[in-house]
């Protein structure tokens, strides 16, 4: 599958995400760090909770469930899952987002 992103994008070191058939690529800040991800299969990601993340869909769709309230995205869509908020996700192939996280080591460098 052919990456949507740009080159620069690309040229970002890859991060370590322990999920078959999804990428991302770290820009690590100070204190929170941007992914930019891709997912080549259906993921389906259980109930769990971390720093905040706010996350724009760029193509595809996802299924979130936040403290039980699903909603679906598509692209162009974007969220905001707060701090410590229970949450899980159907992903589906073809799915890319931008993803911040309001947490510094939330991923690290493959």
């Amino acid at each position: 599958m052919a990456s949507i992103f740009p080159k620069p994008i690309l040229n970002l070191p890859e991060a370590d995400i322990p999920l078959e058939g999804v990428k991302g690529y770290l820009s690590q800040g100070e204190n929170d760090q941007v992914i930019f991800m891709e997912f080549e299969k259906d993921v389906e990601l259980p109930e769990h909770s971390h720093e905040s993340q706010w996350e724009i869909v760029i193509e595809g769709k996802v299924d979130l469930v936040i403290e039980g309230v699903k909603q679906t995205y598509r692209k162009g869509d974007r969220f905001f899952i707060p701090k410590e908020k229970k949450h899980s996700a159907k992903v589906y192939a073809g799915y890319a987002s931008i993803v911040f996280f309001n947490q510094k080591g939330r991923y690290i460098k493959k």
